[in-house]
């Protein structure tokens, strides 16, 4: 693969997070209106199911009064206006589309339903069906919630990546410091940022040394040193030390506004695919409604009535109604969903997880996701037989009480897991970027880096070590004692899972903003396919398109806002772990328990969940094949002849089947 420009090719527009915050207040109107209109439809829907003859039968109830009828025709009115309008709304944007669909197909059999019946009601001999109408309306305000819901969350996600910058700032004007709001600092402001702070805005240092974590914007797994003159990334997390920093750039112009915007391009040109349901449902409808008319002429002409003619293309209107093929994916989908949960898999984007079948490359990052994500010990050599890892671990750790350093933190850490007792250190020094020393009962002890064993000439030529990690080596009285290897843990479950994937014939690659080093150590100890080393996010998004022109089914699979851009370009984007929200906003799929091999366990349950959804797509649209004819009349001349009611209850039949063989989802391992 060709290196990849370094520079952003995307300019972030005006107005993006105010177009974002609108967007998502829209769908949480729509979300609002879906949910309300359900809940309310669904209450009403008891009595008309109460009223109905065919249910009362059912039940073996009976329940008769006066203008009974009537009652159940004004309680059905209610639900097909109010319960019904999103689905007008829907036909009429599909109709202006000249793209008629599920809402075409919804609105046409409750309609035909609903006048129908109206008329069976007020005089019009037949039989009505109120009570399919009603059901059919709940349902499908319930499967529209569930999307709306998804889709909620996903515009959300850019607002989340926007909530890395703080709100205030401490600008220094003639040495005094002033705090305001981040939208009133200008290029080349002075300002301050203390320990423990969001840097404000992309800057250059004036003053100070200090550690920042850039975890969260460039996936490195380790606090970085800065000093004057090197730049800083709006949005990371200052260390423990105080540092002056000029404004370099805001707004639109700035690093992290780039990011959203790559993550909203990414979204918004994400292929969407048509999904079957909705294809079944177009040819569904043409059919219905040319079945439905050809019917009716017939019948009017060669018929012994009209009313004979309506009944009959009622009946295929009826018997054509999508209540099995509405239910079709959302089964399937709510089962799956359900099992997937319960093992550690969130699917957010259906689509995607019915098209895990088709991956052929896995792209993995690496920190928080192949790797632990902390910063750690990784290992203890003893040179000197006389100390065990527990006392160097005990010595190291009370030395390092007085450090605030990235290796100070992750050896104190190591210390108080193995339960190290507290030490007097005395004469506490820090030999300027090489380590720091202290006495112990006498003895000069020091933890330096491997620079200053050779600048010292420190005897070591007997010791192997590992260059992948940071070196830190315990010195007593000038003589090497041991080597403590600190690095990102790779995680025991990550072997298994790259085996599974690549026994599977599934590439699997590694991208990562760490540096060349440790991203091929992690590489050659997994047996990954390759890697691409120092990469920021911009480009790990690159390297996913340049995987995707090849014709390469890519899933990506993340844990941090630095893999946002890469989870929404991806074909499907997987985040793991206890990563960021955005990350999980971003992603198709989350992973909950930080488990790699949760990737394996998608790809096959994804492939079972779609062979049900298959499934049942045929039989919700196959048994059409004999209802509908059955429905016509086309064997009336033998004294076959479906009802309308013989025809509801068909389409009820196949609704029970569809439901039965999702159930059956419940058998798969996953």
């Amino acid at each position: 693969m060709h290196n990849m420009d370094k520079h952003m090719h995307s300019k972030h527009e005006h107005g993006s997070e105010k177009q974002s915050h609108t967007h998502a207040n829209h769908h949480e109107h729509m979300l609002g209106d879906f949910k309300q209109r359900f809940i309310v439809s669904l209450v009403v829907t008891v009595p008309v199911l109460l009223l109905s003859p065919l249910i009362q039968t059912f039940l073996g109830l009976e329940i008769s009064f006066t203008g009974d009828i009537y009652l159940l025709w004004i309680l059905s009115s209610f639900i097909f206006i109010y319960g019904g309008k999103p689905f007008f709304t829907g036909f009429f944007n599909e109709f202006q589309k000249r793209e008629p669909g599920m809402m075409t197909l919804i609105a046409l059999a409750i309609s035909v339903a609903y006048i129908y019946s109206s008329a069976v009601v007020f005089g019009l001999a037949g039989k009505f069906f109120f009570w399919e109408l009603v059901t059919l309306v709940d349902i499908m305000l319930i499967g529209h919630y569930i999307e709306m819901k998804s889709v909620l969350r996903a515009s959300k996600a850019l607002e989340k990546l926007a909530e890395l910058l703080p709100d205030n700032a401490h600008l220094i004007i003639d040495g005094k410091i002033t705090d305001v709001n981040v939208s009133k600092l200008k290029k080349d402001d002075l300002i301050l940022i203390k320990a423990g702070e969001k840097v404000p805005a992309d800057a250059i240092i004036a003053k100070g040394e200090i550690y920042i974590d850039e975890s969260v914007i460039t996936g490195e797994s380790k606090p970085v040193l800065k000093r004057e003159g090197d730049n800083v990334i709006g949005g990371s997390l200052n260390g423990d030390s105080v540092f002056e920093a000029k404004v370099l750039n805001l707004g639109d112009d700035s690093y992290l506004n780039k990011v959203i915007s790559l993550v909203s391009n990414a979204q918004s040109s994400k292929s969407k695919t048509q999904r079957l349901a909705d294809v079944a449902a177009k040819w569904l409808t043409f059919i219905a409604i040319i079945a439905g008319l050809s019917t009716f002429s017939y019948w009017f002409v060669y018929g012994p009535d009209t009313a004979f003619a309506i009944e009959r293309m009622v009946t295929v209107m009826v018997i054509t109604c999508p209540h099995a093929l509405g239910l079709a994916i959302p089964l399937v989908s709510a089962v799956s969903t359900s099992i997937s949960a319960k093992n550690g898999l969130l699917i957010r984007n259906r689509t995607a997880f019915e098209n895990a079948r088709k991956i052929t490359t896995v792209v993995f990052d690496k920190t928080g996701t192949l790797t632990e994500g902390r910063f750690g010990v990784n290992s203890v050599n003893i040179f000197d037989e006389s100390f065990d890892e527990k006392k160097i671990i005990e010595i190291a750790a009370n030395l390092e009480k007085n450090s605030e350093h990235p290796v100070a933190r992750a050896i104190i850490n190591k210390g108080k897991e193995m339960g190290a007792s507290d030490f007097e250190i005395t004469d506490f020094k820090v030999i300027k970027g090489e380590g720091i020393e202290g006495v112990l009962n006498g003895d000069l002890i020091k933890l330096v880096s491997h620079k200053y064993v050779v600048n010292n000439d420190i005897d070591i030529k007997d010791v192997k070590t590992d260059e992948s990690g940071t070196l830190v080596y315990v010195i007593i009285n000038n003589k090497a004692v041991a080597l403590i290897n600190l690095a990102d843990k790779i995680r025991t479950d990550s072997f298994d899972a790259i085996t599974k994937l690549k026994n599977a014939g599934i590439k699997c690659w590694m991208i990562t903003g760490d540096n060349e080093k440790i991203a091929k150590d992690v590489s050659d100890k997994l047996g990954l396919d390759g890697f691409f080393a120092e990469v920021l996010p911009h480009e790990k998004m690159e390297y996913i398109k340049e995987f995707q022109e090849q014709g390469e089914f890519v899933a990506m699979t993340g844990d941090g806002i630095n893999d946002a851009p890469a989870l929404a370009q991806a074909d499907i984007g997987i985040a793991i772990g206890s990563g960021t929200d955005i990350a999980g906003e971003t992603a198709d799929i989350i992973l909950v328990d930080s488990n790699p091999k949760n990737v394996v366990s998608l790809i096959t349950f994804g492939k079972a969940t779609y062979s049900k959804m298959l499934q049942n797509l045929f039989w919700a649209t196959g048994y059409n094949v004999f209802a509908i004819p059955l429905a016509a009349g086309v064997l009336i001349g033998y004294g076959i002849l479906v009802s309308p009611a013989l025809g509801a209850f068909l389409m009820s039949i196949s609704t029970i089947i569809v439901a039965f063989n999702a159930s059956l989802l419940k058998n798969k391992k996953v």
